[in-house]
């Protein structure tokens, strides 16, 4: 590796796990690569291939991770090439937009030698993100819960069972998180607000405690896929056929589209049932990252 170049490789994620909106995630072992390179002329320069589409939304992603880091780190700035490339697709859920902050901002800090910790790195990605739920496990890996305090994100994380699979359904159609985010509603009775919280806790202690069976029946959400099962008119089908076919339950990632079933025993049956259900689709058995981002 060049001095002056830095390759970060990144986990996918998924997040909220039913009922933990913005709160829950895990880190998957599916990865983008950002590969940051320090240039004479000053600026951001994105190298990659991207379609004229994306171009615009990815461009400002980068351009406001490399912002923040620089305040943030109070160093002086200097120009860098973004090539960014991997497996991860975008609006699917899988947390592709906080791969690519993280990358950008964890790359920037070895080559600006700023020494900033992953829980500073976080920081600044989960600003970047809005919230940490894909941030957190990006950074750290396993089972993350984390949330704002005070001027800070706080994560605790929780190693996840390398038996565990995620069989993840990718449908051909993806769903833009804005739009998604438009659907829910703005205040929520009492009786969800409590179940919300029930299930957050309890499948929190599910994961923390190691004790996976236990998470049976606690990914009925009421807080936002009822609302997002609109832009996903299979996704309670999906959910069912997997849990039916042998999964312990399954759940939205994130905004979507992507579906999360998980699973212990032959997720290879749980994979096709999810995808009897929405054909148009991709099958992906992944499994977690305990670890979270590396330099390459």
């Amino acid at each position: 590796m060049k001095s002056n170049s830095v390759e970060v490789i990144v986990p996918a994620s998924t997040s909220n796990l039913g009922s933990g909106f913005d709160t829950l995630g895990i880190a998957f072992k599916l990865y983008n690569k950002v590969r940051v390179t320090q240039r004479k002329a000053k600026g951001v320069n994105l190298v990659s291939p991207v379609s004229q589409s994306e171009w615009p939304k990815v461009t400002v992603i980068v351009y406001e991770a490399f912002k923040l880091f620089f305040t943030r780190a109070r160093k002086a700035t200097f120009g860098i090439d973004v090539e960014i490339g991997g497996d991860i697709p975008s609006e699917r859920g899988l947390g592709a937009s906080a791969t690519v902050r993280l990358g950008v901002v964890a790359a920037l800090n070895e080559l600006a030698r700023a020494k900033m910790s992953r829980e500073q790195l976080l920081d600044i990605v989960a600003e970047l993100e809005g919230h940490p739920d894909n941030a957190a496990p990006a950074c750290l890996g396993g089972f993350t819960v984390a949330g704002k305090v005070g001027k800070t994100t706080r994560c605790l994380r929780f190693e996840v069972n390398p038996k565990a699979a995620f069989v993840t359904l990718v449908p051909k159609q993806g769903i833009s998180t804005d739009s998604a985010r438009e659907l829910i509603p703005h205040s929520f009775n009492k009786g969800d607000a409590i179940h919300a919280l029930n299930r957050s806790a309890l499948i929190t202690a599910a994961f923390a405690g190691g004790d996976l069976g236990q998470l049976a029946g606690l990914f009925d959400d009421r807080v936002h896929q009822p609302h997002r099962e609109q832009l996903l008119p299979q996704l309670s089908k999906v959910i069912a056929a997997g849990v039916k076919a042998g999964a312990i339950g399954g759940w939205l990632s994130g905004a979507g589209s992507g579906i999360v079933c998980l699973t212990l025993t032959k997720p290879e049956a749980v994979g096709r049932a999810m995808q009897k259900n929405l054909p148009d689709s991709e099958v992906l058995i992944l499994r977690a990252d305990n670890s979270g981002f590396r330099i390459s």
